[in-house]
């Protein structure tokens, strides 16, 4: 089959792989479509991934067209959403209920073969059902969205709340939808991207400017997620937060990145500091949330870019131009 491969630190290519055979409790995926995401710009680089080469993709639908001999749940010309999560259940994390900080953690797309590529195999647990309305090509966007679920679940947002985003790529952009919907007060968007930013102003954005300075709310907002992974607008949004509110550190940052913060502040204002790490009991959520209408895909996928592109397509996302690019096998 014709696969992505990045085969050594800033080298990536579309080859011939063997086909995927699946386990007993696996199936195969006819890959329908295919995200990028930060994470794979990482393994470009040579972090996350624990060896290279690696066939990348971790948001990724598509029809099911094998299944492994114990398998019940699903049948072949089901379409399905793909969780890549892969958790040992055995350690302290995945006892304790944290399986996204699994010490064994694995993912679909970043430890083993993942879809960009024509089929990959995935656990049957992982697999969500779609519903007959939803098109396949358009669920790759469920993965990003249980990330963003989770960063909820871990925001526990109070109603009413005054939230400021930095980043208005597709993962600030799912952030600022789950906001509205999750009774937030006011959504401010900060991006250096002007054609980002006119994209939160179509989804309704409270708020929008490449400063939050140019944002009036003097005392700060009581919710500020970072998107972007990006030193200063993780700086600026430390000194963002108003008193008792909570910044979220969502966006994936580099390794080597570093930033200061103010200790007696966090003391004396009552400020939580916290992150949120991909999915975790998530994703079905997610799911539904999407069947219903949460997001548009229209909106949000702005390239479907043939599999034979993959390089290039990768050259796009990390130049910051569009939206949720898509590889489509």
């Amino acid at each position: 089959m014709k696969a992505a491969v990045i085969e050594s630190v800033g080298r990536a290519v579309v080859t011939e792989v063997p086909d995927p055979t699946p386990g007993p409790r696996e199936v195969v995926v006819e890959v329908a479509a295919c995200g990028l995401c930060g994470t794979d710009l990482h393994i470009l680089q040579g972090e996350f991934a624990p060896k290279l080469p690696i066939v990348p993709g971790h948001e990724f639908a598509g029809e099911v067209v094998g299944v492994g001999t114990q398998v019940t749940e699903v049948a072949v010309g089901d379409r399905v959403a793909v969780d890549p999560s892969l958790y040992c259940y055995e350690c302290r994390y995945c006892r304790t209920g944290h399986n996204n900080l699994c010490e064994r953690w694995a993912a679909i797309g970043v430890t083993t073969a993942g879809g960009a590529a024509q089929f990959a195999v995935a656990p049957v647990a992982n697999c969500v059902k779609l519903p007959e309305h939803v098109r396949t090509q358009d669920a790759a966007l469920v993965e990003p969205l249980s990330c963003a679920v989770r960063g909820y679940d871990v925001l526990q947002s109070r109603l009413g709340a005054h939230v400021l985003i930095y980043g208005s790529g597709t993962m600030g952009l799912m952030m600022l939808e789950l906001a509205k919907r999750t009774g937030a007060a006011s959504v401010d968007v900060v991006d250096l991207n002007p054609a980002r930013l006119e994209t939160a102003r179509r989804l309704g954005v409270s708020g929008s400017a490449a400063n939050a300075d140019e944002l009036d709310r003097p005392q700060g907002w009581d919710v500020v997620v970072d998107a972007t992974g990006n030193a200063a607008a993780i700086q600026d949004g430390l000194g963002r937060v108003a008193k008792a509110g909570t910044f979220l550190q969502f966006g994936v940052a580099d390794y080597a990145t570093r930033v200061t913060i103010d200790p007696y502040r966090i003391y004396n204002q009552e400020i939580t500091i916290t992150g949120s790490m991909a999915v975790l009991h998530s994703f079905e959520r997610a799911a539904e949330l999407f069947a219903n209408g949460v997001l548009d895909p229209d909106v949000f996928i702005s390239d479907r870019i043939p599999l034979e592109r993959y390089p290039q397509a990768l050259e796009q996302f990390a130049a910051g131009v569009g939206r949720k690019i898509v590889v489509v096998p």
